[in-house]
């Protein structure tokens, strides 16, 4: 079965990239990409399909990724629908990852960009 996975990310560059890394992973990735943090709340809002896993950027214009998580914290259960949040950053800032981890929604965090390996351990934390 696929895992539907939320790509969001101002930079379409690392949309593109980071798309092909989990299309090519053989894990079996659907993947939605969003260039901004208010749309991708919009989707989790509506009646769309169910999304498992949501890899978030945390520096972006307009919403950045904390101000998501937030957000996303203060959704109703059923529109969070046990969502696993994986911080997708470039920022290797030890007070970003303690950040993030501070949030009980997010799974783990993980320093762009992401390669084969750690796109298969995405799919096994998903999973489990």
């Amino acid at each position: 079965m696929a895992c539907r996975v939320m790509l969001v990310d101002d930079s379409e560059a690392d949309l593109l990239f980071t798309r092909i890394v989990l299309e090519r992973a053989g894990q079996g990735f659907d993947v939605l990409s969003f260039e901004e943090a208010r749309a991708a709340l919009d989707y989790l809002r509506s009646d769309a399909p169910r999304v498992e896993l949501i890899l978030l950027d945390i520096n972006m214009p307009g919403m950045n990724g904390f101000e998501f998580l937030d957000a996303y914290e203060a959704l109703p259960a059923v529109q969070r629908n046990g969502s696993a949040i994986v911080m997708l950053s470039s920022s290797a800032d030890p007070s970003d990852r303690e950040r993030a981890a501070a949030y009980r929604c997010v799974a783990g965090y993980v320093t762009k960009p992401l390669d084969p390996a750690a796109a298969a351990r995405l799919r096994r934390q998903v999973s489990a």
